[in-house]
């Protein structure tokens, strides 16, 4: 109990400093937002006024307390190029790229685990030589070269699933599926990668380690060993990379959903920065990190769950 509240309280100050600089640094960028709201041929007389309504005019600090407060509060603001709630946007919107980031990772553990423990298994040979070289073009080749690679193969060759788009899953949970498929696929591939070489590294450790000799000396089938005690000791690390591959996630889902025009959270932050609405960047840049800093705690908390050495200690 007490290291899971030492850990939301690590987390809830990192989102304090986060909120700190994310308003900080959007209160820098250039721009007015009053001009961009009423245009640039605008009186200048009404857009004083505008300021003074916004309370663009007020200190830093007191822009920021009434920030803070209306996201304690649920009133997120409204975002000036939508003209919508902010916090109904980033409900749609999350909901959306939760779609690739759990398809996403789901491709990648399905694929990263079998051929890490593979490689392991056949250390030195040739299939650990295939399982490094296919971990290194995966990371070798950026994310939106195999985006354009699944648009040019699955969408445009073959016409199995579409090439953008997006389709609301309360409309039709399938097509949901199928818009979102390639994109995670694109993302899968390059985080495979990371979760191939890390499997393969852990495995190699703990095929070498005392009980699984023990293990096999008492005619344990060479099955039972690899995936009931090997893998289960091996697959600590890899949660925990996992876990960390979410920021990787949302970082990389900007160019893929912009790519695949696909309306998520990542083309969402695209449009707040390209039009600078700043109430909209705070929230977005917020939630996202809320989301790391969660998946994180949430990681670790099952990686107490699973290792039972750590429980102990």
């Amino acid at each position: 109990m007490t290291y899971i509240l030492n850990r939301l309280l690590s987390v809830i100050l990192t989102l304090f400093l986060i909120t700190i600089v994310t308003f900080g640094v959007t209160n820098i960028l250039p721009g007015d937002v009053a001009m961009m709201i009423m245009g640039t041929q605008s009186n200048p007389e009404a857009l004083e006024g505008l300021r003074q309504s916004l309370g663009l005019n007020d200190p830093l600090i007191v822009q920021y307390g009434r920030w803070i407060g209306g996201m304690l509060t649920g009133d997120w603001g409204t975002s000036l190029i939508f003209k919508q709630p902010i916090a109904e946007l980033l409900l749609q919107k999350a909901a959306a790229s939760a779609v690739i980031v759990v398809m996403s990772m789901t491709i990648a553990l399905a694929l990263a685990v079998p051929l890490g423990v593979w490689a392991a298994v056949h250390r030195d040979k040739w299939q650990d030589t295939t399982s490094s070289t296919t971990a290194l073009l995966g990371v070798s080749l950026p994310d939106f070269f195999w985006g354009i690679v699944m648009i040019l193969v699955f969408a445009r060759w073959l016409g199995w699933f579409p090439s953008s788009g997006f389709v609301d899953p309360a409309e039709d949970f399938l097509g949901t599926l199928r818009h979102a498929f390639l994109p995670s696929l694109a993302l899968g591939l390059g985080l495979m990668a990371h979760l191939t070489r890390m499997t393969r590294s852990t495995m190699t450790g703990i095929l070498n380690q005392e009980f699984i000799r023990v293990a096999r000396a008492k005619g344990l089938s060479e099955r039972t060993v690899i995936w009931r005690y090997a893998l289960a000791n091996a697959i600590g690390p890899v949660i925990t990379i996992a876990g960390l591959q979410i920021g990787y996630l949302f970082g990389s889902i900007i160019v893929m959903e912009f790519l695949f025009s696909y309306t998520g959270m990542g083309w969402l932050t695209y449009q707040a920065l390209l039009n600078r609405d700043l109430p909209l960047i705070q929230a977005t840049v917020f939630v996202v990190a809320a989301v790391v800093m969660l998946t994180n705690l949430a990681v670790d908390l099952l990686y107490v769950a699973i290792d039972p050495r750590i429980r102990l200690g």
